[in-house]
């Protein structure tokens, strides 16, 4: 008979050896899931596996490591972030913040999951911030309160509220969701970034609104005094000039046409309301507005020109949220402007040059609003104004209807062109100048052209053609090895490209016996084509930026793009002479010139950050006012 007793457990002998290595491994494993995550690749984490993770560094006391990798993770993360934030503009750069931010959102969703055992234990032991508030924090510090952001944001935010209180039509969805994540940052966020700044312009907008009963009380008060308001008109008009001549020699101000314009705008209609509903539209105080604004709209010497990029902008991209009648009500606005001008001659000359470039580019965004604005300038100054412009538009009609007549009769005779071609007969004299720089036309299109030829002189006796072929572009399909683009070219471009068709390497002297274009033609054309890096479909040897007589081009079929649609812009001529700068007022600055002439002239205000001018000049670019030269791109040329 066995004899009970009780169980003794020995403590094990032998001590676990962990490995040194360890917490750095494992970490490494949880920082590429993280950063895996904000490169929204999680679909393939194990999450189970990476919970164990995190786990056992908390477990085996490593969570002091794990709390501080992540804050270093997500600190590197965010300052990228900003970056990428602060390269957008205006309502762009809101929508950047806001697509950052939901981004932000989810992923600190995530890495929460993961990281929950250390939230509810060493967290919680050593009273740190939890996961998904740190992530609120993190954003606050190097995101919204960076000091490339936190001021514009402020500045797009009240601009927004600026414009809806003018009458625009602004995102409201994007505003309340900039909002709502300011609130979500912490009330002390909300009130700092937004809501005090807010108060204080409101406050400044709705006392200058209370004026106008003030100005009423003082027009019947003054209306009752002999010579009381020649006074108050006097004083008014030297008010306006005086704020006037500020708002036009403005360099600040003149650096943006559609701002400068814009600007006139919306101080012809203060000064309007205050005649309309204070002054009791008197006459007299109308007339003296009207001279006013005549006197400083034209201190500068580029009112005429800017009015017209302004015209440009609205009626080649119009305003999102703007029906044909509110866009009339902007065109009758500027025509008020357009009224004060003296040199109605330059403002004409500028007008056509735009006017021909969106409606042979096809970028007029409402034929109606081109038609109306037509109509004000002949009511306004007379049949001779607008003549050659009134041609231009029949010239275009007239070119539809050419083209579909042309096609219906190949169609009938069973021609097939092999390509789509499309012409713009144009009236001599009724375009703008265009040096004519004829060249051979490749054989596929030279038959078109001859096809075209005879059906259109065949229709009309006694007439002309002349092609101009540096005028017209091209669409073509190329292939790169295994690769395909679809290439926008100029039509002397196109006839460069296909004679690579037949050979792979030509010297210039061969390119320019084949193709015949002027020397100055053909030395752009082909730097467009071998010398702009990325979109650069032949290859020059020897490499340069320069074209010489003695250099041989190459198919570059290592061509690629991250679009199927390639344009290849033509690079700007090199030298105009000086009568055509005169004319035209191009300019041309260095990049280092228009820093240190900007940080001159803004001295005395503020001293403005290198890195936000060059900014304002990417996105004068993107709005075509100003281009890189391609030859040298630290150099910009102002377009006109």
């Amino acid at each position: 008979m066995m004899k009970r007793g009780g169980i003794r457990i020995e403590p094990f002998r032998h001590p676990v050896s962990m490995d040194p290595n360890y917490p750095d491994k494992t970490w490494q494993k949880l920082e590429t899931a993280i950063r895996e995550i904000h490169n929204k690749n999680a679909s393939g984490l194990s999450f189970e596996e990476l919970y164990r993770n995190a786990y056992n560094m908390v477990l085996h006391k490593h969570g002091e490591r794990l709390y501080n990798g992540l804050i270093n993770t997500l600190t590197a993360h965010l300052q990228e972030i900003a970056r990428q934030i602060e390269q957008k503009e205006g309502v762009s750069f809101l929508a950047e913040l806001k697509k950052h931010w939901d981004d932000h959102n989810k992923s600190t969703q995530m890495i929460r999951d993961i990281l929950m055992y250390m939230d509810r234990t060493f967290v919680a032991q050593q009273q740190r911030t939890p996961v998904f508030a740190l992530g609120l924090e993190l954003w606050r510090n190097h995101v919204v309160r960076s000091k490339q952001i936190a001021e514009r944001l402020r500045t797009v935010l009240l601009d927004l509220v600026h414009r809806e209180r003018s009458g625009e039509t602004i995102d409201r969805a994007l505003f309340r969701s900039i909002t709502q994540m300011l609130v979500d940052l912490g009330p002390a966020v909300y009130m700092d970034e937004f809501e005090t700044p807010f108060l204080l312009a409101s406050a400044s907008f709705y006392k200058r609104l209370n004026k106008y009963e003030d100005l009423d009380r003082m027009y019947l008060l003054f209306r009752r005094v002999d010579g009381g308001l020649a006074t108050v008109r006097t004083m008014m008009a030297d008010f306006v000039k005086e704020n006037g001549r500020q708002l036009v020699l403005d360099p600040e101000r003149s650096k943006d046409p559609v701002e400068f314009v814009q600007a006139l705008l919306d101080e012809r209609d203060k000064y309007e309301t205050i005649v309309s509903q204070s002054f009791h539209e008197d006459k007299t105080f109308r007339n003296a507005l009207n001279q006013s604004f005549e006197y400083f709209v034209n201190l500068n010497q580029r009112s005429p020109e800017y009015i017209s990029l302004f015209i440009d902008d609205r009626l080649r991209k119009g305003q999102k949220g703007m029906n044909d009648t509110e866009m009339e009500v902007v065109l009758d606005k500027v025509m008020a402007l357009f009224r004060y001008l003296q040199e109605k001659d330059v403002f004409e000359k500028y007008y056509k040059q735009h006017l021909a470039k969106r409606l042979l580019a096809g970028r007029c965004v409402s034929d109606d609003a081109e038609r109306n604005l037509l109509v004000k300038l002949k009511t306004e100054c007379g049949y001779q104004f607008t003549s050659k412009l009134e041609s231009m538009f029949t010239d275009i009609k007239t070119s539809r209807d050419t083209m579909q007549d042309f096609r219906s009769k190949l169609a009938e005779k069973n021609i097939d062109l092999g390509l789509e071609l499309g012409v713009q007969v144009l009236t001599t004299g009724s375009w703008p100048t265009q040096t004519s720089s004829a060249c051979i036309l490749p054989r596929e299109l030279e038959t078109c052209c001859q096809e075209f030829n005879n059906y259109y002189l065949g229709h009309h006796s006694g007439r002309k053609l002349t092609w101009q072929t540096n005028m017209g572009t091209a669409e073509l399909k190329a292939e790169f090895g295994s690769k395909k683009h679809e290439l926008s070219v100029s039509t002397q471009q196109m006839c460069i490209l296909l004679l690579f068709n037949s050979a792979d390497r030509l010297s210039y002297n061969e390119i320019a016996a084949s193709t015949q274009i002027p020397t100055n033609d053909l030395k752009r054309a082909l730097q467009s084509l071998a010398c702009v890096k990325g979109k650069n479909p032949l290859r020059k040897e020897p490499m340069g930026r320069d074209v010489a007589e003695t250099d041989e081009f190459v198919f570059n079929d290592k061509f690629t793009s991250k679009l199927y649609k390639v344009k290849i812009s033509t690079v700007a001529a090199g030298k105009e002479g000086e009568t055509e700068k005169a004319e035209t007022r191009h300019k041309v600055l260095d990049h280092n010139t228009i820093i240190t002439e900007v940080t001159r002239q803004l001295a005395g205000r503020f001293l403005p950050n290198p890195a936000l001018i060059k900014k304002r000049i990417e996105s004068l670019i993107e709005r075509e006012f100003l281009e890189r030269d391609s030859e040298d791109r630290r150099l910009y040329r102002y377009l006109a």
